[in-house]
Parts: structure tokens; sequence; C-alpha cells
């Protein structure tokens, strides 16, 4: 067992009190948005500050397993995340692999530096990945299904709302969805926006009327354009499925989802990848063209995954990937409990003082600890009063 020190993100919509209040380290109340766990771009230490991508790289086989090594071409596939936006994110959507790899090649070929704020792709990789609520959490995720679309957008007394409507009745199912998306994230010019400045007060007005179809979402579009005025992303959130999950729930969001994390803290698990292709809400860099490029327009609920429960405490959220899952376990009592999984895996603490063994290897992990354990480590086991998470290979 390998002890994980997190690599601290300060992005400006981070919270200055939710990841500090979870972990108990005090970070000089600065804004830390995301706590990583895991060996992407080797930022992720050990406390002994090795960077776990530098221990993988020294053994794959031997920490990530024959199987998990000869799949992921030595690369731990998954990254583990603590996050608490405190601000909504960026109206966003994450590439499949084909595009990952195709966008990352142009930009390498354009010269266009890793680091540099205009770049789209800084790694080949896709980027699936799934949110477990601590607390309640609040998201966008994925379009709605056009009729419902239109039911919301009916009694907005603007010409923008009565054009995209018309835009939708005249053309069923995706297409119409579509055709909405890049009328909205099209280049700006006075005229749109002021257009868009028009919905967001016909939204206002009909919460003043008690005439809103849902409540929350014209609240979080009035709430979204006061942040960034004029952001045609405003808009199309209407057009969004709004998600709450409770405490223990959990999202799935595929690529090609456009999604926006609104507020809450939760733990994120993903593939190994840092590639956002951000459309709006955001002060970032805005790329609406290669977003439009990379989402899915056809409408559905958002993907809440059930987690399937193995009788000794532990619900396994099984995600429609290769490169992860997550399973939360709670431990009660003396008595050592198996936690199931294989291959290589991180432990996070969520709650309560739990005792990890492995062997005759034990460790105590606190809440918002973590610990790495190799493939070749085998069967973990776990007693205590607490609850675990775990992010592992499927």
């Amino acid at each position: 067992m390998l002890r994980l020190s997190g690599a601290v993100k300060d992005y400006a919509w981070g919270s200055t009190s939710a990841i500090s209040d979870f972990t108990g380290i005090d970070f000089g109340g600065r804004r830390v948005a995301e706590l990583w766990f895991g060996a992407h771009n080797g930022t992720q230490a050990l406390a002994g500050g090795r960077p776990l991508a530098e221990v993988i790289a020294a053994d794959p086989i031997g920490i990530l397993g024959e199987d998990v090594s000869a799949r992921f071409d030595g690369q731990l596939p998954f990254l583990l995340k603590l996050i608490a936006p405190e601000q909504p994110l960026s109206l966003q959507v994450h590439p499949g692999k084909e595009l990952a790899e195709s966008g990352f090649q142009a930009e390498e070929e354009a010269g266009i530096p890793l680091d540099s704020p205009r770049r789209n792709y800084r790694d080949r990789n896709h980027k699936p990945e799934m949110i477990f609520a601590l607390t309640c959490f609040e998201a966008f995720a994925g379009f709605r299904a056009p009729r419902r679309a239109i039911e919301v957008l009916e009694n907005l007394n603007a010409p923008l709302a009565r054009e995209m409507r018309e835009i939708l009745r005249a053309n069923p199912g995706y297409r119409g969805l579509r055709a909405v998306a890049r009328k909205l994230l099209a280049p700006l010019d006075e005229e749109r926006q002021t257009q868009i400045e028009a919905v967001i007060t016909a939204c206002q007005d009909r919460l003043d009327r008690g005439t809103s179809p849902s409540l929350r979402v014209d609240r979080q579009a009035v709430a979204l354009a006061r942040t960034y005025p004029s952001d045609p992303g405003a808009v199309l959130s209407l057009l969004l499925n709004p998600v709450t999950l409770r405490p223990g729930e959990a999202l799935f969001i595929p690529t090609g989802a456009v999604h926006a994390y609104v507020s809450g803290l939760g733990i994120e698990v993903m593939s190994s990848s840092d590639n956002v292709l951000r459309a709006g809400l955001t002060p970032k860099h805005i790329d609406a063209g290669e977003a439009l490029r990379c989402m899915d327009f056809h409408g559905a609920p958002p993907v809440r995954i059930a987690p399937e429960m193995n009788g000794r405490g532990t619900g396994i959220y099984y995600a429609p990937v290769d490169d992860f899952e997550l399973s939360v376990s709670e431990i009660t009592g003396e008595e050592w409990i198996p936690i199931p999984g294989r291959g290589p895996r991180i432990l996070l603490g969520i709650s309560g003082d739990l005792e990890v063994g492995i062997g005759g290897s034990i460790e105590t992990i606190r809440t918002g600890e973590a610990v790495f354990i190799a493939a070749a480590e085998g069967a973990v086991r776990s007693r205590g009063n607490g609850k675990l998470a775990q992010a592992g290979v499927p």
C-alpha cells in the first residue's frame, strides 16, 4: 500500500471550504476545486514524494498486472478526484478516442504547446467520467428529449425562444437539438447578445408570474446569466437535463455528452485524461466549434448508475466503459470485511477511521486519505467504522 498525496487544483469555480472540511487539510483559505489521485501527467505523488507514474513506469506489469498493462499500454487507465464546485463549471463535452487522437495530433502538428490555454487536446485519450455524490450535488447532463425541450420553451416571450421552438418542431429528434445548439453557439454579435438577454429576462418574468414549467431550470439559467452575462450557454442550459444527486447516488457522463457541474461535493472517477472542450460559461478558452463537433445531440434522460450490492456492505457502480469502476463499502465492527476488486486500485476514505489490510500489512485510512494498491498485492480487507471508496479496473 502506497499512501498518495493528492494534487491540488485551485480553479476559480472551486470551494474555499468543502474539500478542506472533508479532508481536514488546511489549504490556507484558497479555493480548492479538485484533489487528484492517480498517475495522469505525473502530477500525483506518493507521500514519500515519488510520482505514482514513475513507480508504475519502473514495473508496469508488477504494478498494473499483465492484463491491465497490456490493455492500457502500461498506464493506469483511471483518475480519481474529489471535486467541489462552488460556482458552475464550464459548459463542456469530452471527446471519444478517435476524436481525441486526431485532435491531439493536429494540435501537435500546429505547434500548440501542451500547457497553452488555447489547447483543446492535452492527451490522446477519451474521457468518460462518473460522479458519486458525497453531498447534494447539482448538475446538467445531456440534452432533454425534444418534446420536453419544446415544453420548457413554450411560454417564453422572447424572439429567440420562439425561433428555437420552431426549429425543434420543424426538425424532429436530434436534428432539431443540433440545429438549435449550432445557432446558440455560433460567434456572438450585438444582435444575438440582445436576443440571449431577452430570453433570460423572459425566464425571470415567468418565475415572477409563477408560470415556469421548471423552477430550478429557470432559476439556474438566470443565475448563469448573472455570472456570465450574454453567454449563450445560459440559454442552452434550458435544453439540458437538470440533475440532483443525493449523497450515495452516481451519474455517468459518456463521451459526447454536454454537461456542467453546478454545486456540491463528490468523488469523480474517469479515464485518465484532461481533454475538455468548452462551449461556454467560463473565462477559460472556449472552442464552441470543436465542442459541437464532439457533441451528442440525442435527447435522453441522464445516465444514473445504481449500485449492485454484494451482501457484505459494498455497492459496485459499474460504468459502461473498460477503464474504471467505483465501489463504496460501508464497514462496521472489528470483523475484517473483504473489499471486492482486482488489479491496481486506489482506496479513499470517505467517512470514519478504517484499517485496511493486505496480507500482514495494515494501514489506517481516515476521511480524505488515499492509498494505491498494486495488482500484485491481491485481496484487500477492512475493519472499523466508516465508508471506503475504491476506484479500479473492471
